[in-house]
């Protein structure tokens, strides 16, 4: 698996699972319980990981779609 972003924004994270989910990439979120358990202090981000066999198509999905400057390099 690797990560290809981490934000506390929720609406970018469901933006994006329905971007890859649409290409049918699946997409796994970690540390979203932890996100939630701090608050409004927003020290734990979500991460959004997918299968190594797909981060490429991934990033150039997201990067197309404007949200470039979010992905993990």
């Amino acid at each position: 698996m690797t990560e290809l972003l981490r934000s506390n924004d929720i609406v970018l994270i469901s933006y994006v699972r329905a971007l890859l989910s649409a290409e049918n990439i699946a997409v796994i979120g970690l540390d979203e319980h932890a996100s939630v358990m701090d608050g409004n202090v927003s020290a734990v981000q979500r991460r959004l990981m997918v299968d190594d066999r797909d981060v490429e198509r991934a990033r150039r999905l997201l990067t197309d779609a404007g949200l470039g400057q979010n992905l993990r390099r």
